[in-house]
C-alpha cells in the first residue's frame, strides 16, 4: 500500500472515554428550602445516571457524522459535549477549529432582542467583528426569509423562523464544524431542502458536519459515516445504510409492540 494511501484527512473532533453523569433526585421538595435542607441533612433519595458511557471516537476534517438512536439513547447529550455547553464527568475533548452548533430551537438568541440583533450578538460570542458581521447580515436575512420579522424580538418568532434564522447565522459565519440536532425537521419543506443545498456545499468545502437525525434516509442519502447510540454507548459505526438497517432493527420491537 502507497504512502498516499495511508494519508488521512486530519482529525476535527475527538473524544477520549467520554462520560457524562446526571443525578437523578427520586422526591421533588414543594420549595428549593426544602430541598437545600434535606440535601444538607443527606436525606434527599437520588441515583446517578449515565447519559454517555465511556464513548471514545474520531470524526475527521470533510466528514459528515449522522448519529441515530432511540429517544435518551444520549444523542444530544454527546452534541452538548462536544459543542461545549456540557463538562464531561469522565474523559476528554477535543475540537479543531470554530464550531458552530445547532442543538437546540433558539439557544444563543436573546428572546427580548430582534433577528438583527441577533444576529450581530451571536457573531461578536464567535469572535466576529461588528462590521464583519454587518458585511454578513444581509445574506442571513435574506437565507432566513423571515421578511419584516427580522426587526421584531425573536420571543414573538415560530419555531420554524427560529430556525430559519438560526440556521441562517450558524451557517452564514462560516464554521469548520457544524452541529445539527434534529432542528430542521421544524422547518417547512421547502426550507429544508434549502438548507440541505447548503449543507452540500459545506461538504463541497470540506467542512466537518456532524446530524442526529431519525429519519433513516436523511442519513444514509447525506452522511458518508453513521453511528448507533444505545443507553449511553456506542452500539455501531461504519456505513450509514448498514447502521441504519441496525436502527429499524432495534425499533421493530417497539412498533410491534405498539401495534
Amino acid at each position: 500500500m502507497s504512502d498516499q494511501k495511508l494519508l488521512r484527512n486530519p482529525v476535527a473532533v475527538k473524544l477520549e472515554n467520554v462520560t457524562q453523569r446526571f443525578r437523578v433526585i427520586h422526591e421533588r421538595p414543594d420549595t428549593l428550602r426544602e430541598l437545600f435542607s434535606n440535601f444538607f441533612r443527606h436525606e434527599v433519595s437520588y441515583h446517578n445516571f449515565d447519559a454517555v458511557k465511556d464513548v471514545s471516537l474520531e470524526v475527521t476534517e470533510g466528514q459528515m457524522l449522522g448519529l441515530m438512536g432511540r429517544n435518551g439513547s444520549g444523542k444530544s447529550t454527546l452534541l452538548k459535549i462536544i459543542a461545549g455547553v456540557y463538562k464531561p464527568t469522565a474523559g476528554r475533548v477535543q475540537v479543531e477549529g470554530t464550531l458552530a452548533p445547532l442543538i437546540e430551537l433558539g439557544a444563543g438568541f436573546h428572546s427580548e432582542l430582534t433577528g438583527r440583533e441577533n444576529i450581530l450578538l451571536n457573531g461578536l460570542l464567535m469572535g466576529y467583528s461588528k462590521e464583519e458581521m454587518e458585511e454578513r447580515e444581509q445574506r442571513i436575512i435574506d437565507f432566513a426569509e423571515i421578511g419584516d420579522f427580522i426587526d421584531t424580538p425573536v420571543k414573538q418568532y415560530s419555531s420554524g423562523m427560529h430556525t430559519r434564522l438560526a440556521f441562517s447565522v450558524a451557517t452564514e459565519v462560516d464554521p469548520k464544524i457544524l452541529i445539527i440536532d434534529e432542528i430542521l425537521a421544524v422547518g417547512d419543506a421547502g426550507f429544508q431542502q434549502k438548507s440541505f443545498a447548503r449543507i452540500q456545499d459545506f461538504r463541497q468545502a470540506g467542512k466537518t458536519i456532524i446530524f442526529v437525525s431519525h429519519s433513516m434516509p436523511l442519513v444514509t442519502q447525506y452522511c458518508d459515516r453513521g453511528i448507533l447510540l444505545e443507553r449511553g454507548s456506542i452500539v455501531a459505526d461504519g456505513d450509514p445504510t448498514e447502521v441504519a438497517e441496525m436502527y429499524k432493527n432495534l425499533l421493530s420491537p417497539a412498533i410491534a409492540a405498539v401495534h
